[in-house]
């Protein structure tokens, strides 16, 4: 995003918050403030009622074409702690917490987990592999920790509760995937956001409408649509899939172009309502895992 853009919203928060006010505001509940909702809902489970949690990306929202206003910036200065995941996924993030001027604790939930590569890019979607999301938590909880230091016995117990139903989702996963067979584990997606949980879980990323491990990526060329419908044809995949933060325009050529059926959304960037399917990070897995196996397994 332009320098300029952040100039002025620094500007603009400046007057909204008050000069001189860039410290956290001082409440009976501290104020938790993360980038997008799989982390806020990490972040609950492991605050409790220590404090409050809400995310900048709502639910259902596309982090990587985000566009932040003033009102999130006086959000990060309001803040006791920020929570970003890193691994370049939330690229404007940065110059939204300088312009803001906050004096939030910074917490990078990605810290220690290995990156994986798309081509060229850095692959950001460390969160559908379980084993990064239990690092996740346990940077989340190290964070809160420090600070939050008259809360640790608290945050501790429910890290490790959360931790555990984590390592459980984990191995209920791997159980339900060895129910289909390896070679109908085949993802075509609207874009590359299954690479760490292929890489786990013994799947393989045939395709994807966009290229991209972004979604900023433009419309697929015409080459590009036919190339993907020929390897769709040749992997055998008996369905595609779209996600529930993307236009889902172009897999619906793709897949009718391919002759194969879409598959129920899953939640890929974002979670979803609450009561939906996808309303936490274990029950989106938990969804997600379930369409995957049922779409992939042959008649």
């Amino acid at each position: 995003m332009a320098k300029s853009y952040f100039i002025i919203m620094a500007c603009i928060i400046s007057l909204l918050t008050g000069c001189g006010s860039s410290a956290p505001a001082t409440t009976s509940t501290p104020t938790i403030i993360t980038t997008f909702s799989v982390l806020a809902d990490m972040t609950q489970q492991i605050a409790g009622d220590t404090a409050t949690v809400t995310s900048l990306v709502p639910v259902n929202g596309d982090a990587h074409v985000f566009e932040p206003t003033p009102a999130n910036g006086v959000a990060l200065v309001n803040a006791t702690v920020v929570i970003e995941l890193g691994v370049g996924f939330e690229p404007w993030f940065a110059d939204l917490y300088a312009a803001s001027g906050s004096k939030a604790t910074q917490i990078t939930a990605s810290t220690g987990v290995t990156p994986l590569m798309a081509g060229d890019e850095t692959d950001p979607h460390i969160w559908h592999d379980v084993a990064n999301a239990i690092i996740m938590a346990q940077n989340i909880r190290d964070g809160l920790i420090t600070a939050m230091p008259n809360k640790k016995e608290t945050l501790t117990a429910n890290a490790a509760a959360y931790i555990a139903q984590l390592e459980a989702l984990d191995n209920e996963i791997q159980a339900q995937i060895a129910t289909l067979p390896a070679a109908q584990r085949k993802l075509v997606t609207s874009h590359d956001t299954f690479g760490y949980f292929a890489a786990r879980y013994g799947f393989e990323v045939v395709g994807t409408g966009l290229g991209s491990v972004t979604t900023e990526s433009s419309d697929p060329d015409a080459a590009s649509i036919v190339a993907l419908v020929n390897d769709i044809k040749a992997s055998g995949v008996q369905a595609i899939f779209v996600e529930n933060m993307s236009n889902t325009k172009v897999m619906e050529q793709i897949a009718q172009e391919a002759g194969v059926s879409i598959a129920p959304a899953l939640y890929t960037d974002a979670l979803g309502e609450a009561n939906s399917s996808g309303a936490t990070y274990i029950e989106m897995m938990r969804y997600n895992v379930r369409t995957m196996v049922t779409a992939l397994t042959k008649a």
